[in-house]
């Protein structure tokens, strides 16, 4: 018998019991839609880390006092890494960046302080400033939206200029045209010279909501560069393939300046791209594995759905067996009409699936976390739903091609 009417008439005794065949798709279908969703949020909130948080792109690291995955575990952890762990200082600053051969740029922040920040009846509270040289924005690939960011000269002159993050632009600027006008960050005037393009949000924490000024301006405003006003630098290295020689002529560079002996740990920390998607997949990696496996026990059910209703399909269809044998339909001909039939089942429930799971994926990307339904994804869930199609519908099929013509002809 040739497989395009095997499939018609599949397609047939599907049709013939609509509400039967849909109830058994049900569990197929929730199962693939789950596994799917699963996926595509896995993927998206990956990607969300690289591109947002990891900044994997731009190949930058950052040189901390503190290890944030490490150093923060608990209170003796903490304890330990602030008598051992000294501040960064503009002194180092400038011995790794002149001394640097294979790190291309290295820049210095500040952490930010709060700020009330004015403009004209406007007023804005507890707006985060932070001082930054001037290389920062190339390290960090900060967009500018309109205008240009502080230069060497105005940060070596503490200069009274800001770049401003698009939120506070839009509040103090309401009608645009933010450019060269003044705004008072704790009453002291600063010049604008640049606007940054909007960010976004990173678990729901704005990112457009700041100020950066000059390091040095930033230093007469609001004090030494200490304590909650603390440094750390940024670097990016002269190409993505001397990255691992830049992060550590960066390592050995400070731990000279601070005449560590070899056997003694760092006392700071580099963070890295690598840093960041590791201490994801630490932290996140055994709840993805449970997140998967439990929506998966959901296809199991519907492939033992789909084995228990062509059971009774066989039982069913004991005499249509029968009649077939006896105007000469091989075993095998009965084998393939019954197992086509179950991986059809389960191939339609993959299809619904998929498309449920697409619209779910659109909904969760509009409001909450976006997702990527990946090609990979849907070809792993469709090839899924139909493997486990042909091994519930395997032994159905089994037994249907092995009973007794005449014995089939005699059922009622």
């Amino acid at each position: 018998m040739k497989f395009s009417e095997t499939l018609k008439l599949a397609l047939a005794a599907i049709r013939a019991h609509k509400l039967r065949s849909a109830l058994t798709l049900l569990g197929m279908i929730i199962g693939v839609t789950a596994v799917v969703v699963v996926v595509s949020m896995i993927q998206g909130f990956n990607t969300y880390v690289d591109e947002k948080i990891a900044n994997i792109g731009s190949k930058a690291f950052s040189v901390y006092r503190f290890d944030f995955f490490n150093d923060f575990k608990n209170t003796d952890t903490l304890a330990a890494a602030q008598r051992r762990n000294t501040p960064l200082t503009l002194e180092e600053y400038d011995y790794i960046r002149t001394r640097a051969q294979v790190v291309d740029r290295l820049g210095a922040q500040a952490f930010p302080s709060r700020a009330e920040v004015k403009r004209g009846n406007i007023t804005l509270q507890a707006v985060p400033v932070s001082g930054a040289t001037a290389n920062v924005a190339e390290i960090k690939n900060i967009e500018i939206a309109d205008g240009r960011y502080f230069t060497d000269a105005e940060n070596d002159a503490a200069t009274r200029v800001c770049f401003l993050g698009s939120d506070i632009a839009d509040k103090l600027f309401p009608s645009g045209g933010a450019i060269n006008q003044e705004i008072y960050v704790r009453g002291i005037p600063y010049r604008v010279v640049g606007v940054a393009v909007e960010k976004g949000t990173v678990f729901g924490q704005p990112q457009d909501t700041y100020i950066n000024v000059p390091l040095k301006t930033y230093a007469r405003t609001f004090g030494p560069l200490i304590n909650q006003r603390s440094l750390y630098f940024v670097g990016k290295a002269k190409s993505d393939d001397l990255f691992a020689d830049a992060v550590e002529e960066a390592r050995t560079l400070l731990r000279t300046r601070r005449r560590l002996p070899g056997s003694e740990k760092d006392n700071f920390a580099i963070i890295t791209p690598d840093a960041i998607t590791g201490a994801r997949d630490r932290i996140f990696g055994p709840i993805f594995i449970v997140a998967i496996a439990v929506p998966g026990i959901a296809l199991v059910v519907g492939g033992i759905v789909i084995m228990n209703i062509m059971l009774v399909s066989v039982t069913e269809r004991t005499k249509e067996i029968g009649i077939r044998k006896a105007i000469g339909a091989r075993r095998g001909d009965i084998l393939k009409q019954f197992l086509v039939e179950a991986i059809t089942l389960s191939a339609i429930g993959g299809a619904v699936g998929v498309l449920l799971a697409w619209i779910i994926g659109l909904v969760i990307s509009n409001f909450f976390l976006p997702t990527r339904l990946s090609i990979t994804a849907i070809i792993i869930a469709v090839t899924v739903s139909g493997g486990i199609g042909v091994l519930s519908g395997i032994f159905p099929a089994w037994k249907a091609a092995r009973l007794d013509p005449i014995e089939a002809l005699r059922a009622d």
